[in-house]
């Protein structure tokens, strides 16, 4: 692939699930370093697979000339009470990836959650969406989380995400009003945005300066639709295989990387599919992806 201004990674949950844990669960964290390493690829998330003691990561990375980008960090800001412990526990995640010599934090609220709110009870069915108290809440959470991030050289970069409380186009807007722009950035995902009712596209449009990471991801509209009708939750939808990597979905992603490429994004992108690895092979599946950007960026097939 010839060079972009910005760096391609893929994210291990192409290998294993991290929502649906019985996706890959007994993939090894060596095959997925060494599928990695083999598609030529540079950057990566953290894994549930992947060592926890950072001496041994940085050795079972650096030996394949991988970077470990980022981690996921739910927090629950938007209740008060919790505010407290939970920049406590964001410092500790933002030392760990300063020692691992990452630049940006994939971080997401949780409060009002089905599946990840630790709140919430089994038998309720849908998102709890936020009230002004709420969303004031979360917005000093963030921004005084983003400061952490700040100290050590990291940004705080927010996941709009599915079967969350920012996950429609509104609430990304609102979110990027309310914030500080100076210490809560954007992870915009392709994906997710979709997932959500937004227009990827433009979503990238009015949110570039914000964005400091993204997500490259695919979506299956039949199995969208399906689901939708189902009115399946957001896990159900993933056992389904409604995401998939780029050029395997419906979305168009000429545009997305034209913007990209017009604008000079010089961060990190990750591939992602988020799908049964046993019936998608996440290796074939990145291959794929990297031939369909390829065809994109290269200079015959730049549109």
């Amino acid at each position: 692939m010839q060079d972009l201004p910005f760096r391609l990674g893929v994210h291990p949950i192409n290998w294993v699930g991290e929502d649906v844990k019985e996706h890959g669960a007994d993939t090894t964290y060596e095959r997925i370093l060494d599928d990695i390493q083999a598609l030529g690829l540079t950057g990566t998330e953290m894994g549930r697979k992947y060592p926890t003691d950072i001496a041994v990561l940085q050795q079972e990375l650096s030996r394949r000339g991988i970077q470990l980008v980022s981690q996921w960090k739910s927090v629950l800001f938007s209740d008060p009470t919790y505010r407290e412990q939970e920049l406590e526990a964001y410092r500790k995640h933002v030392e760990f990836l300063k020692e691992m010599g990452s630049t940006v934090i994939s971080t997401a609220e949780v409060g009002g959650s089905l599946h990840f709110d630790p709140r919430r009870t089994p038998n309720e069915k849908e998102v709890l969406r936020l009230d002004e108290a709420g969303w004031r809440s979360l917005a000093e959470g963030l921004n005084a989380a983003g400061a952490i991030a700040q100290e050590y050289g990291l940004k705080l970069t927010y996941h709009h995400h599915g079967g969350t409380v920012v996950e429609q186009p509104d609430e990304i807007d609102r979110l990027m009003e309310l914030t500080d722009p100076s210490l809560v950035y954007l992870l915009f995902d392709t994906g997710h945005a979709y997932y959500g009712g937004a227009d990827p596209l433009t979503v990238l449009r009015k949110h570039f300066d914000r964005i400091a990471y993204i997500h490259l991801k695919d979506i299956r509209q039949e199995v969208l639709d399906e689901a939708r009708a189902e009115q399946a939750d957001f896990v159900t939808c993933i056992r389904k295989g409604v995401f998939t990597v780029p050029g395997d979905g419906c979305l168009d992603f000429a545009p997305v990387f034209r913007e990209l490429l017009s604008r000079g994004y010089n961060g990190w992108a990750m591939l992602e599919g988020e799908q049964d690895p046993a019936a998608h092979n996440p290796y074939e599946y990145a291959r794929n992806a990297l031939r369909y950007i390829e065809s994109l960026t290269s200079n015959e097939g730049r549109v």
